[in-house]
C-alpha cells in the first residue's frame, strides 16, 4: 500500500447476499437468520450480528460491496444435498456487474456423471463462471476429496484452465471428512489445476499448510477462519513459502466485509504479503488484468 491511509485493493473470494438463500439470513424471523446472526458473533462480528440485513436486496448487496472497499467479489455457487444454489441463480447475480464473479457448483454423485460435467462446462463456457465449486464432506453419503467419482470434473477444469473450489472446514457434517491429506493425491494428479480450498481446512492448519507446501497449486482461503485460534500459522507461513498461495474471504455475510479487511491487516502479514493476500493472488488465479 502507498500509505498509511490508503484503502488496499482487495478482492474477497467469499462474499454471498443474504438473498441468496435462506441459511444466509434472506428471510426476517427464520431460522437461517438465527444462524447467520449465531455465526457472525461466532467469528467475531463486531457491532451489529444482523448487519448483513441490507443485502437482502441485489441492490443493497452491490452498496456493501462498493461501500467494503472491494476491487471484486466472488459469488460461490453451491451444489449438495442439502443446499442447491444453481448456476444460472449465481450467473444472474453477477450478470452486468463489474465487481462480481460468480463460481458455478456441481455434484457429480447426485447429477450423475455426465450431466454433472455438462453443466460444468456450461457454467464455464456459456455462463462465463470462473471456476467449479465441489463439496465432498457435504455429499451424502460424505467423501474425500480424492473419491474417485470428482476426479472427472478435476479433469475438465483442468482442460477448460479455470480452478476448482472446494469447501471444507468444521460445518463439514462428519469432520472426519474435513481431512487435507486426501487433497495431496489431487494435487498431484493434477498438476495444471488451481485447487482452491476455501475455510482452508480448519482447525487442521497445520495438515493444510503440509499439503500447501509440497503443492503449489493448493490455495487456502481461510476466510473467516482467519481470524480464529490458529490463524498465527497462517500468518507464518504467508510471511514465507505460502506468500502466493493464501487468499482473502470475509465469508460475508456471516462477517462483515470492511471489518474483515481492517482485521486482516492488523494480524501481522508483512506489507508484501498483505498485497498478495487482499489482491494479487487472486487476480492471478481469476485472470484479473486490472
Amino acid at each position: 500500500m502507498s500509505s498509511e491511509n490508503a484503502w488496499p485493493r482487495v478482492i474477497d473470494m467469499r462474499c454471498r447476499p443474504a438473498y441468496l438463500h435462506d441459511f444466509f439470513g434472506k428471510t426476517p424471523g427464520s431460522e437461517g437468520e438465527a444462524v447467520a446472526r449465531w455465526l457472525n458473533r461466532r467469528v467475531g462480528t463486531r457491532g451489529d450480528d444482523g448487519h448483513f440485513i441490507r443485502s437482502r436486496t441485489p441492490a443493497g448487496f452491490l452498496a456493501e460491496v462498493r461501500e467494503g472497499g472491494l476491487s471484486r467479489a466472488v459469488v460461490v455457487g453451491r451444489h449438495t444435498p442439502s443446499q442447491h444454489l444453481p448456476n444460472d441463480t449465481i450467473h444472474e447475480i453477477v450478470r452486468g456487474h463489474r465487481e462480481l464473479i460468480g463460481v458455478g457448483a456441481v455434484d457429480p454423485v447426485l447429477q450423475g456423471q455426465d450431466a454433472a460435467l455438462a453443466e460444468a462446462e456450461r457454467a464455464v463456457r456459456q455462463l462465463g463462471l470462473a471456476g467449479i465449486d465441489l463439496e465432498p464432506g457435504f455429499g451424502s453419503p460424505p467423501r474425500h476429496a480424492d473419491d474417485p467419482a470428482y476426479f472427472p470434473v478435476y479433469e475438465l477444469c483442468q482442460s477448460l484452465q479455470v480452478p476448482v473450489f472446494l469447501m471444507t472446514g468444521p460445518t463439514t457434517p462428519d469432520l472426519r471428512y474435513s481431512d487435507p491429506a486426501p487433497l495431496a493425491r489431487v494435487a498431484q494428479a493434477f498438476p495444471q489445476l488451481p485447487i482452491v480450498c476455501y475455510h482452508g481446512w480448519w482447525p487442521n492448519v497445520q495438515q493444510a499448510l503440509g499439503v500447501a507446501f509440497r503443492y503449489e497449486n493448493v490455495h487456502l482461503v481461510p476466510d473467516m477462519y482467519l481470524f480464529q485460534p490458529g490463524h498465527a500459522a497462517w500468518v507464518q507461513a504467508a510471511n514465507s513459502f505460502l506468500g502466493e498461495q493464501l487468499l482473502f474471504g470475509s465469508s460475508y455475510p456471516f462477517r462483515p466485509i470492511r471489518q474483515s479487511v481492517e482485521d486482516a491487516q492488523a494480524l501481522g502479514f508483512s506489507d508484501a504479503a498483505l498485497e498478495r493476500l487482499l489482491y494479487d493472488n487472486a487476480a492471478r488465479l481469476l485472470k484479473i488484468l486490472d
